[in-house]
């Protein structure tokens, strides 16, 4: 409902004289210059493309270079009426009352400011209340829905960027996604839920933990010693794997941790990049943990690797400007090995050495003698792109060489120019996703192999059974299974007509090993019976 004040500027100033009896600050703000939260002010309607509109004058006032998002002087210009609202000057709290006016037909805000302490502003009782309430509006932001420890958010605001000593370690749920696949997402949210409360249950009060994302957890251990962290994971780890949950079949949980001491001046947020490097050594190897301390569990050759602090992923970057490479190397040589390619031709032969070595291709557009499209047709053709994930980047921004690349497998598309903390982000998401599916695929290989070693127990007892009733049927089943699954490799590789998976082979081959199941039933009198089969055996 509109309500507000028409007046000639001589009233206006005679009002605002009264008012600042009771006001300390009372000030008109030409409604014209108010910004709303597109960064637009009524001045620049009409304005040409060469004129400048006047800037919005709250800004001087209250020390700030961006709208509000709760301006009422701007809600208060779209509504013609009054309304109140806390706001901070410095470190000083004002109440703040804005009211629309018209002075000689022309619109504007009358704000008027008391400043707020401790004896006008709120009483004890109401001190409390508020208190509670902010402790309340604190916990919703910072805590896990789930699990209810520390969420990302609070790693973000609260905890990155401190440098104090602290163990840190990154906690992975080894087969997360096991668990949901197998008995449900409500299975997977309570082993969750049990891995938290034994991780509770033995760390101290002043230790932080924090669901960093997904089935990954950071715990934050400050002022521990080497030798008290690692003792301290290693509980850890082994009273996890000493849970089982009774509901779906007393399934026995497991993590993998990665655990580092912070470094003189280092963040901890640079700690956690180190920590969840060794984590992914430990998730190679399931339910362990890993230090810079602890590697006896590691081979020789990747305890060296470790001491000699060589663990960092490769990048391979192809780009035929020195000024790009060196740039993208200074974005990213803190923690990644940095190779480097000034064409297409000489990152094929990198990637040919290197192989799957190469963590990460960030390839460029337009170079000379081959284009980074020419680069995608061959790695397609060589299948590298299934294990080495690219990620474009070029000044190009047409949709049409955006949805070429994506088209070509590329995993990520970046823009020139482009900000160097979105690149080392996506270059550490884009890494920590191959990574993952990498250990998915080593799982489901191993499934699968246990299936096939099953598969060929069985058709090696299956044809010791046919053997002994009939000695020539033994060896001609362990034949068939392995002509079979020959001869279907070779029939898809000399035609194209028959598009059967590895998967379809093995099925094939086993079956056919059965094809003389039948003779286990059949009188052995008929099944060894010299010559031709009687009437009768007939």
């Amino acid at each position: 409902m509109e309500d507000y004040d028409i007046m000639t500027r001589e009233e206006a100033e005679k009002k605002m004289e009264v008012l600042r009896q009771i006001f300390p600050i009372v000030r008109l703000v030409r409604g014209y210059t108010v910004m709303d939260l597109n960064g637009k002010t009524g001045a620049m309607e009409g304005l040409d493309k060469m004129e400048t509109a006047p800037p919005c004058e709250c800004f001087a006032f209250w020390q700030k270079n961006e709208p509000c998002r709760n301006c009422i002087s701007q809600r208060m210009m779209e509504e013609h009426g009054q309304t109140s609202k806390l706001e901070f000057l410095g470190r000083e709290m004002y109440q703040v009352t804005a009211r629309y006016v018209e002075i000689d037909g022309e619109p504007y805000v009358m704000e008027m400011l008391q400043k707020q302490d401790s004896q006008n502003f709120i009483d004890e009782d109401g001190c409390k209340k508020l208190i509670g309430s902010l402790m309340k509006y604190n916990h919703m932001v910072y805590m896990d829905a789930l699990t209810g420890v520390y969420n990302r958010r609070y790693f973000e605001d609260e905890i990155k960027n401190k440098t104090n000593t602290a163990g840190v370690a990154v906690i992975d749920m080894d087969y997360l996604k096991v668990i949901n696949d197998t008995y449900g997402h409500r299975a997977g949210d309570h082993a969750i839920e049990m891995m938290v409360n034994v991780i509770r249950q033995n760390i101290r009060k002043t230790d932080s933990l924090i669901r960093y994302g997904g089935d990954e957890f950071l715990l934050i251990l400050p002022e521990i010693s080497k030798d008290s962290f690692n003792e301290k994971l290693k509980m850890i780890q082994e009273k996890i794997h000493d849970t089982a949950i009774a509901d779906y079949g007393n399934l026995r949980l497991s993590v993998s941790i990665g655990g580092v001491i912070t470094r003189d001046g280092e963040s901890i947020e640079e700690a956690v990049l180190r920590a969840d490097r060794l984590m992914y050594f430990a998730k190679d190897q399931k339910n362990m943990v890993i230090t810079e301390e602890k590697t006896e569990y590691l081979d020789e050759t990747m305890q060296e690797y470790l001491r000699t602090q060589t663990i960092k992923p490769k990048i391979l970057i192809v780009d035929d400007s020195d000024m790009n490479r060196e740039l993208l190397t200074e974005i990213l040589k803190q923690d990644y090995e940095i190779l480097e390619a000034e064409n297409g031709e000489a990152a094929l032969k990198m990637l040919e050495q290197y192989g799957t070595g190469i963590a990460l291709v960030m390839l460029d557009l337009v170079m000379p003698k081959m284009d980074g499209f020419q680069v995608l047709t061959v790695m397609n053709e060589r299948r590298l792109l299934e294990d080495i994930p690219v990620i474009m980047i070029s000044s190009e921004d047409s949709g049409k060489y955006i949805s070429e690349a994506y088209g070509f497998g590329v995993s990520d598309y970046i823009r020139r120019p482009f900000d160097a903390r979105v690149v080392y982000q996506r270059v550490l998401n884009t890494i920590k996703l191959y990574s993952k599916q990498r250990r998915q695929l080593r799982l489901v290989t191993s499934q699968i192999r246990e299936k096939e070693r099953s598969n060929r127990i069985m058709i090696g007892i299956l044809s010791q059974i046919v053997e002994f009733r009939n000695s020539e049927s033994g060896p001609h089943v362990i034949h068939l299974n392995i002509v079979s699954r020959l001869l279907l490799e070779q029939l898809i590789k000399k035609k194209n007509k028959y598009h059967l998976s590895w998967q379809e082979i093995g099925l094939i081959a086993t079956a056919s090993a059965l094809h003389d199941i039948g003779k286990i039933n059949i009188d052995e009198k008929i099944l060894n019976k010299p010559g031709k089969l009687t009437c009768c055996a007939r």
